[in-house]
């Protein structure tokens, strides 16, 4: 059973992109296709309008007033937005108040959270759980499951780079390849 309803994509999906550093946004151009390609995930959900939040690239989120995060909860709580679109979810907050806040109003409002492993129902407790546990290991260095997660993001990189043909594999040296026509 699917937990994206008629309710949900009724109201608009809204992607949000950040990047937190200025040098991130600028050589980091991989995140951002790959960010903004969360739009075309949108429209093979079944949203027809989605709003791009990307106003906080290049800002820190320690100590900072972000006015896209701002925006994004703002719309939340109003009930405009059914899903909520990112690269990996526990990355909507930069800390565990903002991350609550956002988890507990989409709970309330029954807006999802969609990210690249999946669709989470924050008013499902198996789900918030998740959520939950997603947060706690994308900022623990001794969770095993972190290190997974960054690998899989590293891949996903790898692999959206060479699927674009601007990586050229080389072969270790003493090492031919018969595909490269060595």
């Amino acid at each position: 059973m699917s937990k994206i309803t008629a309710e949900h994509l009724a109201r608009k999906a809204y992607v949000y992109i950040r990047q937190s550093r200025p040098y991130q946004v600028k050589h980091n151009v991989e995140s951002k296709r790959r960010q903004y390609g969360l739009v075309d995930r949108g429209r093979e959900l079944g949203w027809s309008e989605i709003t791009i939040i990307d106003e906080d690239q290049g800002h820190s989120g320690s100590g900072t007033l972000r006015s896209g995060f701002e925006q994004l909860l703002a719309d939340v709580c109003s009930g405009k937005v059914g899903a909520v679109l990112c690269i990996e979810g526990s990355r909507l907050a930069r800390n565990g108040r903002e991350w609550h806040t956002l988890l507990e109003f989409c709970g309330l409002v029954n807006t999802l959270l969609i990210d690249e492993d999946g669709i989470y129902d924050p008013r499902l407790p198996n789900d918030r759980l998740l959520l939950g546990m997603k947060r706690l290991c994308s900022y623990s260095t001794s969770c095993s499951t972190f290190f997974a997660s960054q690998r899989n993001k590293l891949l996903s990189g790898f692999f959206g780079i060479s699927s674009l043909h601007r990586l050229t594999p080389v072969c270790p040296v003493g090492r031919c390849s018969l595909h490269a026509g060595w």
